[in-house]
């Protein structure tokens, strides 16, 4: 029986390519912890978590002062038993960002050691559900664009095969919001998806006065429109408009998301990989979220969600946020509008070494003599 006999971590920042700009914050920073496991077998495997903005070193001293040291001579095939010891070894910090972000980022490491051991793609060795889906896009419909840039950029993504566009909202009156959402759908026609994200800046009140001009111009969701803690505000909501309510990037334990769908709060689950704490949590809230015949659609980490969307039957859409090229030797395989996963064993990231250890802030290595 193999055990873990080397933790390497270490945390790189990924500017973004574009400017980021929602109704609450801009995002100019990525802060992004990767954990690399080694086994007695001479395996390895990677994860990686991230944060918008700061907050990267507090992940990484939970890492390395808590989590990282407990990983020394433990079964890696024991996923879930690692994954419950970690949580409880940080029950004072749970439930909460930096705890999840940390367990996050061991726990997709241990996955992609398990496939590359079992020589399975994480998406069949999760559920093989489907080879492909579609994609929609976020990164042309930020708040500070003006209108004919979020037109143009909806045209040029419908031309390339993709089925939606996401656009922000939440400028200062409703009247704004109504013209950029009527321009880009005169634009695209009917068949066209159009997301829209609040990013939680709304109150109760104003959620329900913009849910109206959603219905008029067919969107197909309103993501986070108020602060993710207030459920009852979604479930009032939810009763007030057609709209379907699209929440979870914010939420960091699967009873969160349990939460929501006894009450009908969300009719559209948005379970973060990161933010929940891994992938072993993530298949859960998936799952429990199918026994509400409510749909998964992933927030951000595009090429972490690829195989998941693809593990699991409930899966409508994946979220085009570019974030890893500069540090992968291969792009996300996209055809015709649809997102392919890899078949290589892993997680289906192929990191480029060399780029990432240019990029490194910090390094920080932990093994049994330790």
């Amino acid at each position: 029986m193999a055990k873990i006999t080397r933790v390497e971590l270490q945390m790189i920042n990924l500017v973004p390519k574009v400017k980021r700009v929602d109704a609450i914050q801009s995002f100019v920073s990525q802060e992004t912890p990767f954990v690399t496991l080694h086994d007695s077998d001479g395996a390895v495997g990677t994860g990686y978590s991230y944060t918008i903005g700061t907050g990267g070193p507090s992940i990484m001293a939970l890492l390395e002062r808590t989590l990282a040291p407990a990983l020394i001579g433990q079964d890696p095939d024991r996923i879930e038993g690692i994954w419950r010891d970690l949580l409880f070894r940080t029950h004072a910090t749970a439930v909460g960002a930096i705890t999840s972000l940390a367990l996050a980022a061991i726990d997709t490491a241990l996955w992609d050691l398990k496939c590359k051991k079992a020589g399975l793609p994480l998406w069949k060795a999760a559920g093989g559900a489907r080879e492909r889906i579609p994609l929609y896009t976020t990164e042309g419909g930020w708040l500070h664009l003006e209108t004919q840039a979020l037109v143009s950029d909806a045209v040029e993504m419908q031309g390339r095969g993709f089925r939606g566009s996401k656009i922000k909202i939440g400028c200062e009156h409703i009247s704004q919001d109504a013209a950029r959402l009527e321009a880009v759908r005169a634009a695209v026609g009917d068949s066209y998806e159009i997301m829209t994200d609040g990013n939680q800046g709304f109150t109760l009140s104003e959620a329900i006065r913009r849910a109206r001009v959603l219905e008029e111009n067919g969107i197909g969701w309103f993501e986070e429109p108020m602060p993710a803690d207030d459920v009852n505000a979604h479930v009032e909501l939810s009763r007030r408009t057609s709209v379907p309510i699209a929440v979870g990037e914010s939420m960091y334990s699967a009873s969160q998301f349990k939460d929501y769908l006894q009450l009908g709060a969300a009719s559209i689950v948005q379970v973060d990989v990161a933010r929940i704490g891994g992938i072993t949590p993530w298949l859960k809230v998936a799952h429990l979220a199918e026994a509400f015949n409510v749909m998964v659609c992933p927030h951000f980490l595009m090429e972490l969600h690829l195989p998941l969307v693809c593990a699991v039957q409930n899966a409508k859409w994946l979220e085009y946020i570019p974030q890893l090229d500069s540090v992968t030797a291969e792009t996300m395989q996209i055809k015709d509008g649809f997102a392919v996963p890899s078949d290589e064993p892993g997680l289906g990231i192929n990191w480029d070494e060399d780029a990432i250890a240019d990029k490194s802030l910090m390094f920080v290595a932990i093994d049994g003599a330790t």
